[in-house]
């Protein structure tokens, strides 16, 4: 006799995970994920930092990637205790960006067009021009499922879909690059102002990332008010925290009377406090404006937390 129990909404292998517009997006992320890594690790080769970042990047986001479409396929994320729409969202933004950071760091440490001397040869070359052409086609498929999935006006869609959610991932990932300067001898502890300035990129990346993980996990429901004003009240004060950093980082830093204005002839390239300074000061008018629009967004969305 044959089984009566059937997958409810249909056949427990979804086609469409893989054949959809989106599916066909990820199939690439894997083959061009998988390409890229092989190619590196076999002949390309990497080292340092920015190489140990750029495998780090590619391996992590080819993981995720496996996850996402093994659960699509087989629909084994109707089980997980998350919103799937939320996670897949927040996903292929964070991943469009390292995707992104290693597409250029990679070639721009890596890759020469001139043969390196033996015992890598032209091969090595080869192997790294292909390597780099393959983290661009990466990004390339991350960025196209970002737009494909991204929620259009009048759209009701998950919150990460949408330009403000995107842009939450957008802010934690530029603070991060901030706190990376910062800890580069960028010699943040000398004045209190400076050290105002560190703790408002670490409050708001904080309160970013908070925003980011209860819509993965689909508990913005119960949070006693509504999480689109929650999020309209913590981006306004975003925006004041960053514009206060914005005025006080440069004086501190850049001011004759407090720091360097043009950079020291003798500083050295690689290791620079005043280049880390500059790295924060600039990342900081770019969150300050991914703040701003981010709360001129967050006037115009209507979240359902039920979706």
């Amino acid at each position: 006799m044959g089984s009566t129990m059937e997958p409810p909404g249909g056949g427990y292998l979804h086609l469409g995970a893989v054949t959809s517009p989106v599916g066909t997006a990820r199939v690439l992320q894997l083959v061009f994920g998988c390409t890229t890594f092989s190619l590196v690790a076999h002949r390309g080769g990497f080292s340092g930092v920015q190489g140990t970042f750029c495998m780090a990047a590619w391996g992590f986001c080819f993981a995720l990637s496996v996850l996402v479409v093994a659960c699509e396929f087989t629909r084994l994320h109707g089980c997980l205790r998350l919103s799937w729409g939320n996670f897949t969202a927040a996903f292929a933004m964070l991943a469009t960006l390292l995707s992104a950071t290693a597409a250029v760091i990679y070639p721009l440490y890596f890759t020469r067009l001139e043969c390196p001397p033996e015992p890598e040869g032209c091969t090595a070359r080869n192997f790294r021009l292909a390597a780099s052409v393959f983290a661009g086609l990466l990004f390339l498929a991350y960025a196209t499922e970002v737009a494909l999935t991204r929620a259009r006006p009048g759209q009701v869609a998950s919150y990460m879909a949408t330009v403000s959610g995107l842009l939450k991932i957008v802010q934690a990932f530029v603070a991060c690059i901030i706190f990376g300067a910062l800890v580069h001898d960028s010699r943040y502890g000398r004045y209190v102002a400076t050290q105002w300035c560190v703790a408002v990129y670490s409050l708001c990346f904080l309160a970013t990332v908070v925003v980011v993980i209860l819509s993965v996990l689909g508990h913005t429901g119960g949070l006693g008010c509504p999480f689109d004003r929650m999020v309209v009240v913590y981006t306004f004060l975003a925006v004041l925290l960053y514009l206060s950093a914005a005025v006080i980082w440069p004086v501190f830093c850049f001011d004759p009377k407090y720091g360097e204005p043009g950079r020291p002839p003798d500083c050295p390239r690689g290791s620079c406090p005043w280049d880390s300074q500059l790295v924060v000061a600039t990342f900081t008018y770019v969150n300050l404006l991914l703040y701003i629009a981010d709360l001129a967004y967050s006037q115009r969305i209507r979240f359902v937390p039920t979706f």
